[in-house]
């Protein structure tokens, strides 16, 4: 399937967009009086449409933190942070849309989602057990602080990454970023800053077809990429330093 880097569905991909249409149970709209605004409601992937189901504790396993670094309180995955490394699914996904809640516990905290992790990267972190991420593609998890304390520090603000969004290849993966991108032309950057702060509760829906990565971030697309080396793999959660929340785990695999 042709990929073209633009925020709008493509007319051959058809089917993602009816699965936007059915799997959206929950919308935002527009409120009373507002009929002549020029924002038009949002439709809000909660994942509780047909084909959609949990991840749950089962459905993952540790690769190379601690065996206290995840800990699962009903339907809230709980991680410390440390020592940096992932937490992945038993299962490999190729095709598939996820939908997730996120939420920092500390100021500047880091994280993200891994989609599409390589076998060969994977394996090699848990013969080592030590601490390090995989190959794929990340999908940012990262606190505003973490830019004001860039900010801070360097007297300039980053080129190089942003805290509403970013996705990008990790390792020996290649991606071929929607705009706009970072200065180094590696990172789809978001289109728009969307990201809640410290202690507030995101939403991210992704969706993974054929190679091609898109985010969705409180409801609206921002940032993704197309041509993905690999397009198959594990996904995975990453502690990267600080504590962080997930919650409402839910995916939907497509042909």
């Amino acid at each position: 399937m042709k990929s073209y880097p633009t925020r709008q569905l493509r007319p051959d991909a058809w089917w993602p967009a009816v699965s936007l249409v059915i799997a959206s149970t929950a919308i935002w709209v527009a409120p009373a009086g507002a009929e002549d605004s020029p924002v038009p409601p949002k439709a809000f992937i909660d994942g509780t449409g047909p084909g959609w189901r949990a991840l749950t504790e089962k459905d993952f396993t540790n690769v190379n933190c601690a065996q206290d670094t995840w800990t699962w309180k009903g339907q809230v995955l709980y991680c410390t942070g440390k020592p940096i490394g992932v937490l992945r699914t038993k299962k490999k996904f190729t095709n598939f849309e996820l939908s997730c809640q996120w939420c920092h516990r500390q100021s500047g905290g880091n994280s993200g989602v891994f989609v599409w992790a390589t076998d060969d990267s994977i394996e090699k972190l848990a013969k080592e057990g030590k601490p390090g991420l995989p190959h794929g593609i990340e999908v940012q998890v990262l606190d505003l602080g973490y830019a004001e304390q860039y900010l801070k520090k360097h007297k300039k603000p980053a080129d190089w990454f942003t805290t509403h969004g970013d996705v990008f290849p990790v390792g020996r993966s290649q991606m071929k970023p929607f705009p706009p991108v970072s200065a180094n032309g590696s990172r789809s950057f978001p289109s728009k800053n969307l990201s809640k702060g410290v202690n507030q509760w995101n939403h991210y829906y992704v969706r993974c077809i054929n190679g091609e990565v898109r985010l969705w971030v409180n409801g609206e697309e921002v940032s993704g990429g197309s041509d993905c080396d690999p397009r198959t793999g594990y996904l995975c959660l990453e502690s990267e330093g600080a504590p962080v929340e997930f919650k409402e785990l839910r995916i939907r695999e497509l042909p």
